[in-house]
């Protein structure tokens, strides 16, 4: 399954009460596709403030995105957590909700192996039928899935694709090494050029909420062989891929993102705790950004 090469990690959207606001996921879910041409959504996934939602709202927006999607877009479900027997329960609910795949993240606090992540990821690829990425974010998890690991779980059948948070070492080891058709993705905007130059497939962005044309535009000119033309717009590119994350210090996405689209006339709320909202002077600069 080809999930194309811009793919973007949705916000969920609050109303006041910080419950999902269904209305704005409508009309931001149609603006990724119609406006900042998105090939695939992941859905629930860490700029989806995962942790923060709770089973029954992850298969409610699992729901939704397959209708809103109504085979436009491929749908991506982040069903991956810190115990395998959860990650299984919810990868079958979502496989039964008609998603096209799976993202399953490296578990987090527990840090295990290199041969428990291999455990855990088979264990999952197993039990459903449809495809799984793999994430790699070990900013986030404490733990890197090493290359060797990904190329072995590349063999797995269902186990199509990776994306990948760590240096441009490692996305070439992955490249080179893993199993015929097996799509990496670079988990990092500032990356995604670098990431195209040693074989990635494509990037799964946050950027894109913001400047997916611009993006999208950028990886068709590398693809085309305009390398310089790439280059140039990865540069102009590049201070809002960093300032999105760093505004003026880090800042815990998707704080900076959600006020980025309110920018762009696009509600998406706060932020659950233990987040908390941007500062008046994080939004004054995420604005200078936008122009």
């Amino acid at each position: 399954m080809d999930f194309g090469r811009l793919i973007t990690a949705m916000v969920t959207p609050f109303d006041e009460q910080m419950s999902i606001d269904w209305a704005q996921f409508e009309r931001i879910f149609n603006y990724l596709i119609d406006e900042q041409q998105s090939d695939s959504l992941v859905i629930c996934g860490t700029t989806g403030e995962s942790p923060t939602l709770n089973e029954e709202e992850k298969l409610q927006l699992f729901e939704a995105a397959v209708r809103q999607a109504d085979g436009r877009v491929k749908i991506i479900a982040g069903t991956g957590s810190y115990d395998t027997a959860h990650s299984i329960h919810l990868s079958k609910e979502a496989e039964k909700r008609g998603v096209d795949a799976l993202l399953l993240v490296a578990p987090y606090y527990s840090r295990p192996s290199q041969e428990g992540l291999y455990q855990h990821f088979k264990a999952i690829a197993e039990a459903v039928n449809i495809p799984v990425i793999l994430y790699n974010v070990p900013g986030r998890t404490g733990v890197n899935i090493d290359a060797d690991t990904t190329i072995r779980l590349s063999q797995i059948p269902n186990i199509v694709a990776t994306k990948d948070c760590a240096d441009t070492d490692q996305l070439t080891q992955i490249v080179s090494g893993a199993a015929s058709g097996f799509l990496v993705y670079s988990g990092d905007d500032s990356a995604a050029l670098p990431a195209l130059a040693v074989g990635a497939h494509g990037i799964v962005s946050v950027a894109s909420h913001v400047i997916g044309k611009e993006m999208k535009s950028m990886i068709n000119s590398y693809l085309q062989g305009n390398v310089r033309e790439a280059a140039e717009l990865h540069g102009k590119l590049l201070p809002v891929f960093r300032g999105l994350f760093f505004c003026p210090h880090r800042v815990p996405s998707p704080a900076p993102v959600k006020h980025a689209l309110k920018l762009k006339g696009l509600t998406a709320g706060g932020v659950r705790l233990p987040l908390v909202d941007v500062t008046e002077q994080e939004g004054q600069f995420i604005a200078s950004l936008l122009g």
